[in-house]
């Protein structure tokens, strides 16, 4: 370890993109065995995932059209936090705005790395319970769809790759391991 606590000191850093959602970065750090290697970083500011559960056990999921990788997606409602905005208020506004129930808890379950071989993001992971539908309002970029699943299914679900987005996946699983 050096003297910075890291094993990869940061020599020089240089942003090589900045976007509405992300920002890209390269730097160069020094490896334990002195020499030097570029390591590029896409910072995000975090976002949260949300688990819906209706009171017969049921989750709501939505699907939506994902551009980066071509398919259209089951995942757990989810979005991205403002800059330094309360985690639960934003799962409590994504969830409105995508699904248009609110609910009357949040639990925080965890928080997770979506990726951190290259990317810093930390989404925090929230089971809503005691909910009360309404009206869906999505982002004017977003197409969503609401679908209720039998939390029973989830697990054949994942096996046949028909949920397949990694934060859905591991919050489904820790709701589903709690029961």
């Amino acid at each position: 370890m050096s003297e910075s606590g890291t094993p990869e000191p940061l020599g020089s850093s240089e942003c090589i993109f900045e976007g509405r959602v992300i920002r890209v970065r390269r730097d160069r750090v020094r490896l334990p065995d002195g020499s030097d290697c570029y390591r590029e970083v896409v910072e995000h500011r975090g976002a949260v995932g949300i688990v819906p559960l209706l009171d017969d056990g049921a989750v709501v999921l939505i699907t939506q059209y994902r551009y980066a990788v071509g398919e259209w997606l089951l995942e757990i409602p989810a979005g991205t936090l403002e800059e330094g905005e309360d985690p639960e208020w934003c799962a409590a506004r994504e969830l409105e705005e995508e699904t248009g129930y609110t609910a009357r808890r949040y639990r925080r379950l965890f928080a997770m790395y979506v990726s951190p071989g290259y990317c810093n993001e930390l989404i925090h992971i929230y089971v809503a319970e005691g909910l009360v539908a309404g009206q869906a309002r999505p982002d004017c970029d977003e197409a969503i769809e609401t679908t209720v699943v039998p939390l029973s299914s989830v697990s054949a679900m994942i096996q046949e790759g028909r949920i397949r987005d990694a934060k859905t996946i591991a919050a489904l699983l820790a709701v589903m391991a709690g029961r």
